[in-house]
């Protein structure tokens, strides 16, 4: 795909002020107020994010993963057993698959990618959309379109990790399976939940958070994703602008579930797909690109920022 936008700039201003960012921050008291049209989360409820976010953050850390050995990350979710990994940060983004016996769940997590590389390639006016493949997605409706090049991202680790996901599932009496990721990892995992949905027994659970995913694809897509995907949390932090692209008035759609932070220690569920106006929500939040902050990208999503420099 063609840059259309120059983010030089923008690049190395990230660059430079990513290097300052502390790999945690400290937990401040919020404000809890009563909105119009949103939810507020709880303490307990923001909380409960943090192994998921811990989980898309590690998939970024290339060498400890097979041993589990990559930092907080991986120190954070401690009793996590990995069972396959691959991917090579480059063709093929980074990812692994193991089981979590505390959830007696698999869990399945997609690396990201360069946010600015990122952002230049969702703002291109000659993004094409593709149906799914019906191989992978059986049965999937020949009107749903989705971003070519996520559904081609997607398809290079898609019978890897399903064939992992099924052997755990059947070794270990796993009842449900987790997908996560960040950015691209994001849209990949997005899909994943989809696609494990429609290969897996109806009675294992499909559970999905993502964390600064861009709009996988169009509005038909969206809409049989909520209906086959019930468990799908979307977090966005503040005024990123990855969530925002490619556009809507590119035929891009966002599925339910967008969970926005405000603020630390302040975030609110947003109703609907891609359509909650609410002043606290992403759409209204970051109208456009040049009213946005990359560096929000990479979090801190309650505490937490992801990414490659925080693999420590």
């Amino acid at each position: 795909m063609r840059h259309s936008f120059g983010f030089s700039l923008l690049a190395s201003l990230y660059a430079s002020a990513v290097l300052a960012l502390p790999t945690e921050v400290p937990a401040e008291a919020a404000p809890i107020e009563r909105r119009d049209g949103t939810t507020t989360l709880t303490a307990a409820q923001l909380a409960s994010f943090a192994p998921y976010t811990q989980f898309a953050r590690a998939a970024y850390c290339t060498s400890g993963i097979p041993t589990w050995t990559c930092g907080d990350a991986c120190e954070a979710n401690s009793g996590f057993e990995v069972t396959l990994s691959g991917g090579d940060g480059n063709d093929v983004q980074l990812y692994f698959v193991g089981y979590w016996p505390s959830q007696n769940a698999v869990v399945v997590s997609h690396e990201g990618t360069d946010p600015t590389q990122f952002l230049s390639d969702l703002t291109d006016t000659d993004i094409v959309m593709e149906n799914l493949n019906t191989t992978l997605f059986p049965g999937i409706s020949n009107s749903i379109f989705v971003h070519s090049g996520f559904a081609n991202e997607h398809a290079k680790t898609a019978p890897a990790i399903l064939a992992e996901t099924r052997s755990l599932i059947q070794q270990r009496g796993a009842d449900s399976v987790v997908l996560v990721g960040h950015s691209l990892g994001g849209a990949l995992a997005e899909l994943d939940a989809l696609f494990m949905t429609m290969n897996l027994p109806s009675d294992v659970s499909i559970k999905s958070v993502t964390y600064g995913t861009p709009r996988v694809g169009d509005p038909a897509y969206a809409s049989f994703f909520d209906s086959q995907v019930p468990d799908f949390t979307r977090v966005n932090n503040e005024k990123d602008p990855i969530p925002i692209v490619p556009g809507r008035f590119l035929g891009f759609e966002h599925p339910h579930g967008e969970v926005h932070i405000v603020a630390p220690n302040d975030a609110v569920s947003c109703p609907g797909d891609d359509d909650a106006t609410d002043a606290e929500c992403t759409i209204a939040t970051v109208p456009n690109i040049f009213d946005s902050d990359l560096l929000d990208h990479l979090g801190p999503y309650q505490g937490i920022y992801i990414g490659t420099i925080y693999c420590t």
